[in-house]
């Protein structure tokens, strides 16, 4: 007789259980944060922590430990999870994505891995910024700023390439090395309020946004669609027509910029709310 009239049939396999979708995940979490629930959400958000680790990786020098940013990462994302408010107006993503990044720069400055002398040159330059908009009321050009440190226009583009790392790095640091603003914040989100920000913190936001306006197009534009529209470096330079390099020197100012802007504010020389007519 036939094996293979008489062989039973194979055994059907179960059909696969549908994953649930992030809104119905929310729901449970929202009725009962269990652990559970609370891991089927960050693996839904898992590649939120890949995207920004793939950016932040990209200014990074290789011996930079990735895994440990992963590691913060994947915190912040646990964080951003526990202490989001759909009522803030925010989307999640936006939200985790400000902590996920937050949570891998905390880490990078703990690593310390930034030179003493990198610190040292764009603190330079953010002091020159901050003298030259103090004389001219305004923003400086990239000129003006090289004119000031006694260089070329060529070596100044050296000196930004040299010091890019601190400029991506320290984006959400204030006027200090050690003190925590709300600078990345609003490039990221300036719509968005947390739950807890208290009237200072909101004050310092209205001072960045300030900032931002009266900040060079070009600038504004490359802050926009690194930090909000989530564009690659390269994706920008396509979109100018200009070099990556070119993108990282311009994105490097404007952050020298902002910083220097905040610094004079720390020390009173800015008025929060109040317009200034262009120099």
């Amino acid at each position: 007789m036939n094996r293979a009239t008489c062989d039973p049939p194979a055994p059907s396999e179960p059909a696969p259980v549908p994953r649930p979708t992030p809104q119905e995940l929310w729901k449970r979490y929202h009725r009962q944060a269990d652990s559970q629930t609370e891991n089927a959400l960050v693996e839904q958000y898992l590649p939120l922590v890949m995207n920004v680790l793939g950016r932040l990786a990209m200014t990074l020098p290789e011996h930079v430990d990735l895994e440990d940013l992963k590691s913060a990462g994947l915190v912040g994302l646990l964080q951003a999870l526990r202490h989001y408010n759909p009522a803030c107006g925010t989307s999640f993503e936006t939200y985790a994505r400000t902590r996920i990044r937050g949570a891998m720069l905390d880490e990078l400055r703990r690593m310390d891995w930034v030179p003493r002398t990198v610190h040292e040159k764009a603190r330079r330059v953010q002091d020159a910024m901050a003298r030259l908009e103090q004389e001219l009321g305004g923003p400086p050009t990239e000129a003006q700023v090289a004119r000031a440190l006694g260089m070329t226009a060529e070596e100044y583009g050296r000196l930004l390439d040299e010091i890019r790392p601190a400029a991506f790095v320290c984006l959400d640091a204030a006027g200090g090395e050690d003190e925590t603003g709300a600078l990345y914040d609003v490039v990221a989100d300036p719509n968005g309020e947390g739950p807890d920000e208290v009237a200072a913190r909101r004050e310092l936001k209205q001072i960045i946004l300030q900032r931002l306006r009266e900040m060079p197009e070009i600038q504004r534009k490359v802050l926009a669609m690194y930090y909000v529209e989530d564009l690659r470096l390269r994706e920008i330079a396509e979109a100018f027509g200009l070099t990556e390099s070119r993108i990282c020197q311009i994105h490097a100012q404007a952050i020298l910029s902002l910083r220097a802007y905040l610094q004079r504010y720390e020390a009173g020389l800015v008025q929060p709310f109040r317009g200034r007519s262009a120099a």
